[in-house]
């Protein structure tokens, strides 16, 4: 571009006789076109796809196929041979590809939560054993049905029936129901009670939403949208295949936790919670993790209610973006001479009435990932 004409400047006069006119400025190249984001499956292409990722021995594969497409389909979530993998690794894991589950002793682990409630209320006990003895809304006695017992779906059926029949049922149980997970993902119901609020649910509803999840297609639907509709930047879906288990960004914070302890020379529990939560809130007691960062409070230079405000986004994607995440991970790999890891695996043992053994959330996260890489193998094996 020349330079402006200083505005004291005499300017020459035009010619008297037209010039020939300057070719006109050259415009840009058009930008090359986008390629155009390849088209979401239809139903009849989408069922086909996850079919073809189904273990050789799954009953009804159209019905599981049409069920996990769907789920699939209304979170628009990408059906790419990682992601429908991920879902069957979980299903396989979980349920064995049946949509309720029989689960050994839920007899037993029904009347010890009866018996562990009766006691903390003073109930006598030969008042509860005689309301067990009465009818139940499906014309069996309570007590039968407890001993009948097989699967989850049964046993929430019977809790609520307890909640609004049974005698002195609502004193005993608070109405409060403690099946918490259910279906062929084992979702946890609040989870999708608080996903409905946010995005609603896509088909047609037969009772509560608890129902739902009981069902196949509304555990299918819950299970993958807890897996996978949520960013989580991991080198390996076996990192998310452990917040599946111990909850989202638990990997991701289990690798905060590990650097705030490098960086304190004390060790942390590695569980993925930075703090701690009574139903489902921060609690005011601080945790492990909140105490470790206030020792360090002057190298990193954060007050407490600074580290709060960014440790109370540890559930959600941003908490990476936060000073205090940042500033953590600065020190440690400065202190370490090299970057460490962004992600570990969360140092957990699961404990639960229907668990028999010691298991971890690593061991499941593990487990998963090896059916993963089976299903990947098992689709590359039918591809001519």
């Amino acid at each position: 571009m020349p330079p402006a004409v200083p505005s004291d400047t005499p300017r020459a006069l035009p010619p008297a006789t037209s010039a020939p006119q300057a070719p006109p400025p050259m415009q840009p190249a058009p930008a090359a076109p986008r390629p155009a984001a390849p088209a979401y499956p239809d139903e009849r292409e989408g069922r086909a796809l996850v079919s073809s990722f189904l273990p050789p021995a799954v009953k009804d594969r159209d019905g599981w196929a049409a069920d996990i497409f769907s789920a699939f389909a209304a979170l628009r979530i990408a059906p790419t041979p990682d992601n429908i993998c991920a879902a069957v690794a979980v299903i396989e894991q979980e349920s064995t590809f049946q949509a309720d589950p029989q689960v050994p002793g839920l007899g037993r682990i029904v009347r010890k939560e009866i018996d562990t409630r009766r006691e903390r209320l003073h109930l006598p006990k030969l008042l509860v054993d005689a309301a067990l003895l009465k009818g139940s809304p499906d014309g069996r006695s309570y007590s039968t049905r407890i001993d009948a017992l097989r699967t989850e779906k049964e046993m929430n059926r019977l809790f609520e029936d307890m909640i609004s029949e049974f005698p002195h049922g609502r004193d005993l149980l608070g109405g409060y129901n403690p099946v918490r997970t259910g279906g062929p993902m084992q979702v946890s119901v609040a989870f999708a009670e608080d996903h409905v609020k946010e995005k609603g649910y896509p088909y047609p509803r037969q009772g509560s939403i608890r129902d739902e999840v009981f069902s196949r297609r509304g555990g299918l639907y819950f299970g993958i949208a807890i897996l996978l509709d949520y960013p989580a930047p991991y080198t390996q879906p076996l990192y998310r295949f452990a917040d599946f288990n111990a909850g989202r960004y638990s990997s991701r914070n289990a690798a905060f936790q590990q650097a705030v302890a490098r960086l304190g020379g004390q060790a942390l529990a590695l569980d993925g919670d930075l703090l701690r939560y009574t139903n489902g809130n921060p609690s005011a007691e601080p945790s492990a993790t909140l105490q470790a960062l206030e020792r360090l409070g002057p190298r990193l230079g954060f007050t407490r209610a600074e580290m709060l405000r960014d440790l109370r986004l540890e559930k959600v994607s941003r908490f990476a973006q936060t000073p205090l995440y940042g500033r953590v991970f600065a020190l440690a790999d400065g202190d370490a001479g090299a970057r460490l890891p962004r992600e570990t695996l969360p140092r957990i043992d699961l404990k639960s009435p229907k668990i028999q053994r010691k298991l971890t959330t690593a061991w499941f996260a593990e487990r998963v990932d090896a059916r993963h890489r089976t299903c990947l193998g098992r689709n590359r094996a039918a591809t001519p």
